[in-house]
């Protein structure tokens, strides 16, 4: 089958299933669930792969599953992802009554698009055309929220990092994958275009801060309490105060929220707990600048006679999207969707996704995708075009599939035989995480350069 005949194909089976998909997306929106808690949606999504035929392999202790799909010919292994979690916004009008959760971060048309392009690749025409296997991954827990939940599942021994990818990563299910792309579908995307292949992400490290005091009458006695509402307060605002040394370069956010503050309004606040990210372009911004913000939320806790817990732990490593992936993305986006609706930039963006440990081992991509509309995250956020959330996106990555997969898969292989992954194995990925953002003592801080020598 030549190129245009693929395209046809993957167009027309596309089209053919389409209403289905987008019932599957809608239904997933009507239903969100919040980070390690998708136990509806992976098994809806489960039983819709497995109405294909599919024989799905189901995590056990924490929502998600994957499915494999065999050329039975030799080859490399091609992951495609979906992300299952929503977000929580209360002033959402279309949120959970319950839980304020609410997918407008676009979720739910990943989990429509890995159902159609498993839905195209099973087409025994295509099938034909491909060597090696593809793994259809359901990944729970991408939004990096609720971190005291995720922090109890890690105590409890249930999860041991707060990213589902992360967490996948570890427990095997990414071994033997030699690459791994998905659409961050449903975004709004200047211009309406149907896709935006850009460089990456930053990173981050989470931050659970807690200051003590002591606790009296808010009136009666407050001379003889300390106040940790105040000592947190200061710290927010000793961190609003060095935002002007943060290196441009190193695309800093910090962004906290007091998750308590207090227990009765007469009563001093003797406990006060925060969260925040600090967020960079690299590991080393990442390390730099929360340096800074611990010298600040510390200094606040001796200015108030407080005390402070600061916990550190694992985010995400920035998105490197690869640059063999994103030409072809670009070339293949361009043969299947119009050249006119595809947005190539040169942009970092400043959020992050578990998407970036990922790309520390393995050649990624992760192109946004559109059809949204409103703010992402916001209150006004919505999908005004399923079309192109969905289908458009599984077209896109049916295609890419073929091409990487195709002629024994020598584009995949090639592209892997190329790339130069950031840690040698997984161990040693696992290894340099901890350490790097567990607080162990692996570091030197040039403050002149604003970079890290690692020990």
């Amino acid at each position: 089958m030549d190129k245009q005949a693929m395209i046809e194909r993957i167009n027309d089976i596309a089209k053919e299933n389409s209403e289905h998909i987008i019932a599957v997306s809608k239904h997933i929106w009507a239903n969100p669930e919040t980070g390690y808690k998708e136990y509806k949606t992976s098994s809806y999504l489960a039983a819709q792969f497995e109405e294909l035929g599919y024989v799905v392999h189901l995590v056990g202790d924490i929502p998600g599953f994957y499915a494999d799909l065999d050329s039975n010919k030799d080859g490399p292994t091609l992951a495609i992802l979906a992300e299952l979690d929503s977000i929580i916004c209360s002033g959402h009008p279309e949120k959970d009554e319950t839980t304020s959760a609410v997918h407008a971060c676009g979720h739910h048309t990943q989990c429509g698009y890995l159902l159609g392009v498993a839905s195209v690749l099973k087409d025994k025409a295509i099938l034909e055309e491909l060597s090696g296997k593809i793994r259809f991954v359901a990944v729970p827990a991408e939004e990096l929220i609720e971190l005291a939940y995720r922090n109890t599942l890690r105590e409890e021994g249930v999860i041991s990092y707060f990213g589902g990818k992360v967490e996948f990563l570890k427990r095997g299910i990414f071994d033997g994958v030699d690459a791994a792309m998905m659409v961050h579908s449903g975004n709004n995307i200047e211009h309406d275009k149907k896709l935006n292949i850009y460089d990456g992400n930053n990173g981050c490290v989470t931050k659970t801060v807690t200051y003590t005091g002591k606790a009296a009458h808010a009136a009666g006695g407050p001379d003889k309490a300390i106040n940790a509402l105040y000592a947190a307060t200061l710290g927010m605002q000793a961190i609003n105060s060095i935002r002007e040394t943060f290196v441009e370069t190193n695309m800093t956010r910090v962004h906290p929220i007091i998750t308590s503050g207090g227990v009765a309004v007469n009563v001093i606040p003797e406990t006060v707990t925060m969260e925040t990210y600090v967020r960079g372009s690299s590991p080393d911004a990442i390390v730099y600048e929360n340096t800074k913000v611990n010298r600040a939320l510390a200094g606040a806790a001796v200015a108030m006679g407080a005390k402070v817990h600061i916990e550190d732990t694992p985010g995400y490593m920035p998105l490197i999207n690869n640059t063999e992936l994103n030409n072809l993305a670009a070339e293949t986006a361009s043969d299947i969707l119009g050249s006119v609706n595809i947005l190539v930039n040169d942009k970092w963006s400043a959020g992050s996704t578990d998407m970036g440990d990922l790309s520390c081992v393995l050649p990624v991509i992760q192109p946004g995708g559109g059809g949204g509309e409103g703010i992402g995250h916001g209150e006004n956020y919505n999908v005004k075009n399923y079309d192109t959330a969905c289908i458009s996106s599984a077209r896109f990555l049916s295609f890419m599939t073929y091409r990487l997969l195709s002629n024994n898969g020598a584009e995949l292989k090639q592209i892997k035989k190329e790339f130069t992954p950031f840690c040698s194995s997984y161990e040693e990925f696992f290894k340099f995480i901890d350490k790097l953002f567990l607080c162990e003592d692996l570091v030197e801080y040039d403050s002149d350069t604003a970079t890290v020598k690692w020990s």
